[in-house]
């Protein structure tokens, strides 16, 4: 090997280095000043909680999340179309998982976003990691036997 590809080496070494690290810091979270910024740009059709709340008798899609997170604020307007779209026949929830740390752990997430299909009584129907479309979602509750199209389904 030469000195040349030796050093070509070391680079591409610490380089990799480099951003691992860079991911293992931007895996804590936001600044406080960032943390708030995805809640602030919903309106009351999606609900933005900071705990979960007592089961409501609807369906409830809950979407664990974070404000920087990139599929997440890919999925924000998604949400916010479904939790109007569907007011009264299911419930659209929004955890951020980097204010509030505890939720992540206690619905077990390891990839953001990260979706929870509950029934009307909170019991966990379906889990989905990543980016999931409008169609996607709606299709997940029609095969877990929910036709929200209808009302009292």
């Amino acid at each position: 090997m030469t000195a040349t590809t030796r050093w070509i080496l070391v680079a591409v070494v610490l380089a990799a280095a480099g951003i691992a690290l860079g991911f293992n810091r931007s895996s804590r979270g936001p600044a406080p000043d960032q943390a708030a910024e995805h809640a602030s740009t919903n309106s009351s059709h999606l609900h933005v909680a900071t705990t979960m709340t007592p089961p409501t008798g609807l369906p409830r899609l809950l979407d664990l999340g974070a404000g920087k997170c990139i599929p997440c604020k890919a999925m924000a307007p998604i949400l916010e179309e479904l939790g109007r779209d569907y007011a009264g026949r299911m419930e659209v929830v929004f955890l951020d998982v980097w204010q509030d740390p505890e939720a992540g752990r206690t619905h077990g997430v390891e990839v953001i976003p990260t979706q929870i299909f509950l029934d009307g009584e909170g019991n966990e129907l379906f889990r989905h990691q990543g980016f999931l479309s409008r169609e996607d979602i709606l299709g997940h509750w029609k095969r877990l036997g929910f036709n929200l199209e209808e009302v009292g389904s």
